[in-house]
């Protein structure tokens, strides 16, 4: 894995796809963990259990089906509509503001971009849009655009890709989780982490989403 400072060469890409929550932004702003105390407290409300127990058990599901709404889905038929506007029903002002550096960069940047998110499109667009960049992307791809299957399925790249009208290679994908960027490059996806390296996962390490311009920008 390459930091893009030790990059040598630079990417020839169609197409910036872009994980949104602690990917977007920071993940130690309290969005995500606002979302997923929301998502315990659904469990324990719907399955009528106590909130330790649905701890685990959303963590159970994110551990063998990817998502916590995938496990409910599967072993209780739940609708997805009702817990996916629960979790994100979320007044973004406390945690995003406006983002100007995030907005240059990626005007800047010629390729087509995208959004691919385990949440829903509405999720992704209220976030973009309190950063102010959400006329940089074209595409958002969320949970409703791929019936519900989520990352890290390979259904759900598969299926992002044909939204995307593109071969996987002609991607670059960043996300801030190791275990959703395996299946990418199983495709054929140039990938991108955000965090902490982890060995073999991904073909570049970035601090923040920000030095994604790094790697394609022309030497």
């Amino acid at each position: 894995m390459k930091t893009p400072s030790s990059a040598s060469l630079t990417l020839q890409v169609d197409v910036l796809l872009f994980d949104l929550d602690n990917t977007i932004y920071p993940h130690n702003v309290g969005l995500w963990q606002e979302i997923d105390r929301r998502i315990q407290l659904w469990v324990s409300k719907t399955l009528r259990i106590p909130l330790a127990e649905a701890h685990e058990v959303q963590h159970r599901y994110w551990r063998e089906y990817g998502t916590t709404i995938m496990g409910l889905i599967a072993e209780h038929g739940i609708d997805p509509a009702p817990y996916l506007h629960y979790v994100h029903d979320i007044d973004l002002t406390p945690y995003l503001q406006p983002d100007p550096q995030l907005a240059a960069v990626l005007a800047a940047l010629p390729q087509r971009k995208a959004i691919f998110t385990n949440a829903t499109t509405e999720h992704a667009r209220n976030v973009l849009a309190r950063l102010g960049v959400l006329d940089q992307f074209s595409l958002l791809i969320g949970l409703d655009e791929t019936g519900y299957i989520s990352k890290p399925h390979p259904l759900a790249y598969e299926r992002c890709l044909t939204l995307l009208d593109v071969q996987p290679w002609q991607c670059l994908f960043v996300e801030d989780s190791a275990r959703n960027l395996e299946p990418a490059r199983d495709l054929g996806m140039i990938t991108a982490l955000i965090g902490e390296p982890a060995n073999g996962v991904a073909d570049f390490y970035l601090q923040r989403v920000e030095d994604v311009a790094h790697l394609i920008r022309p030497t």
